[in-house]
Parts: structure tokens; C-alpha cells; sequence
């Protein structure tokens, strides 16, 4: 979560409430991403008749849910504690997420699409390549997170003046969102072939995970009143995300029995993902309060965990290249010499600790910023000897 730091002209009657960091989020954020690696990787790996993987790909296709939803609370989090005029937010926002997103943009085109696929060779056509996939968020599979958190940083001011109805009206606004959120799945799931131009960009639009969105915010308004239900409440939350899970495993059991393939009965666009995406975040927010109680400030676990979310959104942004690395080398030996489905665990591991390699030479490399949207991670400089010494 980045802090704001300059001061800002609201209105006095916006109050300005006590911040602390939120170690719920680190602990959401670090299992979402990890289960983002999850999906890339089974979905490139996984054998088309394996009934047990098909199952677990579609419970982590949940991961656009809970990360949008880390998107609200901590953009809401941060404004509500701390408001700052737009003109300093969204250059602060913009640089962090939008030159990686640029960067990253080109370097997928690059490494991939230009060289396995005709283009107009030109300069002329290049551009206007990049231009398309920069509007679009085609470069690469992943990258319509980057297009649609920017989606949502334009839309802040419009996102708190509703925050600010009050909680009828919140409720009233979540549940308008979460009607046009089923309704836009339902349509992208069930009737692809009315306006597939449209359908076919279905992840790069915001109004796709309003209802998620517009939660988190909720949730940041609340603040520690929600964190402290979640607190009194883990055995209700492990309930509730429990139902969740097996109300979206019938409704994946019914699809499937159907007639659907394993993949489609089980897509991100899924409607019931919409159920299980609420389980799921409740879930994390549990384990993240759990890990909120029992931290230890520097202590090792608090360091590693400290350390993997500083991490994560580089981590995220270059784990594609790697699997892509992984089952490119030797025109797909890796695909072809391990079976299923240790294939796909063999990937993961793979995939995991590759991104986490290239993550700390790209943190410790004057393009830092560019590629994981942090500053250069410098080393801490040796402690100066002291003056005199006591006798």
C-alpha cells in the first residue's frame, strides 16, 4: 500500500481518521498472487481429460475477485485516512502501475508476439501495434489487471462520493453492483456470440468487477469495524467460505454434467465465481487478521512476509516469461518428459522461484521502477565505526 504524503485542500467537514498498515492486505495480496500463478501455470500444463486439476483451476479462478477488491480497500484506505487532491494522486498512482505497465507492454510484444506472428514490419505498424495492445491490454494474458487498476484510479473521486452516501446507501449501491456484475458474467459465459467484439475484451473493462470494487471501498470506510468483525467471526467466515466452495463446485458439477468442458464449466467468467470470490476474499481476510494478531515486528516470518509483498508485483508482472521460458526451451521438453500432474506442480515450483530470481536482479537494477514499479533496492551501507571506544 503506498503512502501519501502531501498535504491536501478537501473539504473540513472530510474527517481524517488514524491510519495504521494493514497486514490483513500483505497476507490477501501474497495468497492471491500466489494463486494467480496457480491458474497461468495449470492452464498451460494440465492434461484436457485431468478431472482433479480442471476442478482446482476453477477454484483459483477466483483471483480477479479478491484482487479487485484489494484495489478498492486499500486505494479507499489510503484516501479516506489521508486525502490528497487528484492532481498529486494520479501521477503518483500512474507512475507506479502505468510505467510498468508501458514497459512490460513492449517487452512481452517484443520477446513474443513479433517473433512467432506476422505484423507490418514497419516502424509505422509497430507502433501502431503497441498502441492497440497498450489500449487494449492484449500484450499479454495478464496485464488487463495493470489497464483496469488504472481504470479505477481515474475513477477514485467517483468511487468516494458514493462511499460517502452512508451504509443505506451503500448497501444500495452494493447491491446494484452485484446484479450488473452477474448479469455482465452471465452474458460473457452463456452468450458469448451477442457482441463478441465486446465479449472478447470482457476482462479489460472495470464495470466487469464493479461489485468487488465498489466492496472494497465499502470495507475501507468501515475499516477496523469490518477487520474486527472478521476477528469475532472466524468460525462464521470458515463457514461461509466453505458454502461458498461447495455452491460453486454443484454449480461446476452441473455445467460440466451438461455438457460443458472441464474449462468452460469452471472459466473465470463463471457467475458463480461471484459467490465463491466473496468466500474466498472473507476467507483471506480471515487468515490475514489471524496473521495481523500474532505478528511480531522483526521477527523472520514478519521480514519474509514484509519482503514478499514488497515483491509480489514484480513477481506478478515477469512469472508469465518464465513459464513461457519453461515450456518454450527445447521445443516443449519440458511438456512432453513429465507426466501429468506432476507437470503442473514441477511448473509451479518452476514458475515460483524463477520470478522471484528475476525479481531481485530487476529490485536491485537501475530499471526498478520501470519493471516492478518500486525504486532501486539499494543494500544498507556498512555502519560507520565509532569515534572512540570505552577503555
Amino acid at each position: 500500500m503506498t503512502e501519501a504524503t502531501e498535504p491536501t485542500a478537501e473539504p473540513k467537514s472530510t474527517p481524517v481518521r488514524k491510519r495504521r498498515h494493514i497486514h490483513e492486505i500483505d497476507v490477501i495480496r501474497i495468497l492471491t498472487f500466489a494463486s494467480v500463478i496457480g491458474v497461468h501455470t495449470i492452464s498451460h500444463t494440465v492434461a484436457a481429460d485431468d478431472v482433479p486439476l480442471h476442478v482446482l483451476l476453477g477454484l483459483l479462478h477466483f483471483t480477479r475477485e479478491p484482487f479487485f477488491w484489494i484495489t478498492g480497500f486499500v486505494l479507499m484506505w489510503s484516501y479516506f485516512h489521508k486525502p490528497v487532491p487528484m492532481r498529486k494522486f494520479w501521477p503518483r498512482r500512474f507512475l507506479l502501475v502505468g510505467v510498468p505497465y508501458l514497459v512490460w507492454s513492449l517487452a512481452y510484444m517484443l520477446i513474443y508476439d513479433y517473433p512467432r506472428t506476422h505484423h507490418d514490419p514497419s516502424v509505422g505498424g509497430f507502433v501502431l501495434d503497441y498502441v492497440r495492445v497498450v489500449l487494449t491490454g492484449d500484450a499479454w494474458y495478464h496485464l488487463y489487471f495493470l489497464l483496469v487498476t488504472m481504470q479505477v484510479y481515474l475513477l477514485v473521486p467517483v468511487i468516494a462520493w458514493l462511499v460517502r452516501r452512508g451504509l443505506r446507501a451503500q448497501l444500495t449501491i452494493l447491491g446494484v453492483a452485484a446484479v450488473v456484475q452477474l448479469a455482465l458474467m452471465s452474458w460473457y459465459h452463456y452468450w458469448p456470440q451477442v457482441l463478441p467484439g465486446f465479449v472478447h475484451y470482457d476482462a479489460q473493462y472495470f464495470f466487469s468487477y464493479s461489485f468487488f470494487i465498489l466492496a472494497g471501498a465499502v470495507c475501507a470506510d468501515h475499516g477496523e469495524g469490518f477487520l474486527g468483525w472478521i476477528a469475532r467471526n472466524r468460525g462464521k467466515v470458515g463457514l461461509i467460505t466453505l458454502a461458498c466452495a461447495v455452491f460453486y463446485l454443484i454449480v461446476f458439477a452441473v455445467q460440466h454434467a451438461a455438457g460443458a468442458s472441464l474449462y468452460s464449466a469452471g472459466s473465470p467468467v463463471q457467475p458463480a465465481i461471484v459467490v465463491w470470490g466473496v468466500g474466498v476474499g472473507l476467507g483471506f481476510t480471515a487468515l490475514g487478521r489471524i496473521w495481523s494478531d500474532r505478528r511480531r515486528e522483526g521477527s523472520l516470518l514478519a521480514r519474509s512476509v514484509d519482503t514478499a509483498t514488497d515483491r509480489s508485483f514484480g513477481i506478478f508482472l515477469s512469472h508469465p516469461l518464465i513459464l513461457w521460458t519453461l515450456l518454450w526451451l527445447g521445443d516443449g521438453w519440458f511438456a512432453r518428459t513429465l507426466p501429468d500432474p506432476w507437470r503442473s506442480l514441477v511448473a509451479y515450483v518452476v514458475v515460483v522461484l524463477g520470478a522471484i530470481g528475476l525479481t531481485e536482479l530487476l529490485r536491485r537494477s537501475p530499471a526498478s521502477l520501470w519493471f516492478t514499479g518500486r525504486p532501486r533496492r539499494r543494500r544498507p551501507r556498512e555502519a560507520a565505526p565509532a569515534a572512540a571506544s570505552s577503555p
